[in-house]
């Protein structure tokens, strides 16, 4: 009598993936009775339920007023959540640390190390979030941030004028199974040479040692590591319900001992080396217009997953100081930037047993975006703005203030460095003292959709 699918759940089995193996396998062998419980029990994937309590993690961070104490508070009780997940063997909290969505999802500033799987909810949309410095030696800060200006595109979709493309990067994406689509290759060229919106910026100041005028820049991969990201989630999906059902699905895996979670990580690599393309041809260009080559030039990675054998590091929004997970590192120097009006750091650092071998990725909130601005009623943006960004030249590309990107939207620079040295997390050996920035501003404000929508009520 042949056996089927019905009968294996009547035997108490969870349908899956490796059901057509198990029936092929006890049909073809003629297999029943206590031989075929042996059978299915062998081929069963093993449920992982989620640590009961969570595992304990590294707190880098320390709350010094009441409003951060609530921060401090949401950002532990995520950790409490998250560290339950069953592939997860470490984790640790950066002081620039703050929630970044529901109960149990990693919070900005969080580490958590996994073994072998890879998750793409830990590393976010924004694959790749990184900054990248070039010094242009002793050239007036003006010219170079009105050059860039002149270069840069921030705000929502792509480029009308597209930079070259490298055909050897594009021959690697459409070797990819998750990157060969029409519509990722489309975002992969369009969105080249683009920075966003949000906290992303072009910055420039002056190197506290030299006097040099160096160039920061900081963005992802745009809609081109989004895309990545989405698809991934799909196939995380697919398999938190085959082996860990119970986990949140916010949590869900890839196991990267399945060949397509080699073709994930594979992805990974190619969204870091278009990210990094997409930081140097802005540099480039910039450099170009002015007439000067680099000085000195370095990048590294702040949100992403690195690897070593196989523990997978998810920093959201944490900088590696290891030279291991950087293999294109300069010199072990690395780019920590705080706020507007406040230095980009450029620190060294070593691997702890507390910070895993990372450190902060910046200044961090204490509060929501809207709240920031809630705060501020009662003054106009123009105020706002005049007040804090006295002395610097910022500007904002779309030509609309967004007072939720000021320095007063983050926490104290002074604090989060301070922690940096109560924990051991780098040690600054040059600061960026501020010129100007450029940022997206409030882009939204001359969105298509929004013109289109007023246009219809007059």
């Amino acid at each position: 009598m042949k056996i089927t699918g019905k009968d294996l759940i009547a035997m108490g089995y969870k349908p899956g993936r490796w059901f057509a193996e198990a029936l092929q396998l006890a049909n073809e062998k003629e297999i029943s009775g206590a031989e075929l419980r042996l059978l299915l029990d062998t081929l069963a994937p093993v449920h992982l339920d989620p640590h009961s309590p969570g595992l304990p993690y590294h707190k880098n961070i320390r709350a010094e007023s009441e409003e951060e104490l609530e921060n401090v508070n949401a950002v532990f009780a995520a950790m409490d959540e998250l560290m339950k997940t069953p592939t997860i063997v470490d984790g640790a909290v950066m002081p620039d640390a703050c929630p970044t969505g529901a109960k149990g999802q990693i919070p900005v500033g969080g580490v958590v190390v996994t073994k072998d799987a890879i998750h793409p909810a830990m590393h976010s949309a924004d694959i790749c979030c990184s900054v990248m410095m070039t010094s242009f030696g002793y050239v007036e800060p003006k010219k170079v941030l009105d050059a860039a200006h002149s270069v840069t595109h921030f705000g929502g979709g792509g480029r009308d004028d597209l930079f070259d493309f490298p055909t050897e990067l594009e021959e690697k994406l459409l070797d990819n199974y998750f990157l060969k689509s029409e519509r990722s290759m489309h975002l992969a060229k369009t969105h080249l040479g683009t920075q966003g919106d949000g906290n992303h910026f072009l910055y420039v100041g002056q190197s506290e040692a030299t006097g040099e005028t160096i160039m920061v820049t900081h963005h992802g991969s745009r809609g081109f590591g989004a895309n990545l990201y989405k698809h991934g989630m799909k196939v995380a999906e697919a398999f938190r319900k085959q082996l860990s059902p119970k986990t949140l699905v916010r949590n869900a895996w890839i196991p990267y001992s399945e060949e397509i979670g080699k073709q994930y990580w594979n992805a990974l690599q190619l969204v870091r080396e278009w990210t990094k393309l997409n930081h140097t041809v802005l540099h480039q260009k910039t450099g170009a217009s002015l007439g000067l080559d680099p000085v000195e030039r370095f990048w590294n990675e702040h949100n992403f997953v690195f690897k070593d054998d196989d523990l997978f590091y998810h920093a959201k929004g944490a900088t590696p100081l290891d030279d291991k997970f950087v293999p294109d590192s300069k010199d072990g120097l690395r780019l920590i930037p705080l706020n507007m009006s406040e230095p980009v750091l450029i620190v060294k650092g070593e691997t702890t047993s507390t910070n895993l071998g990372f450190a902060p990725h910046g200044a961090g909130r204490n509060i929501s975006r809207s709240k920031h601005k809630r705060n501020k009623a009662g003054k106009t943006v123009e105020e706002i703005f005049a007040e804090e960004t006295n002395g610097l030249d910022v500007r904002f590309f779309s030509g609309h203030i967004d007072i939720s990107e000021l320095p007063s939207a983050y926490k104290s620079a002074t604090q989060v460095q301070a922690q940096m040295k109560e924990f051991g997390l780098g040690n600054v050996v040059d600061s960026i003292i501020p010129y100007g920035c450029i940022m997206a501003g409030d882009w939204q404000i001359d969105a298509p959709w929004r013109k289109k929508a007023k246009k219809s009520l007059l």
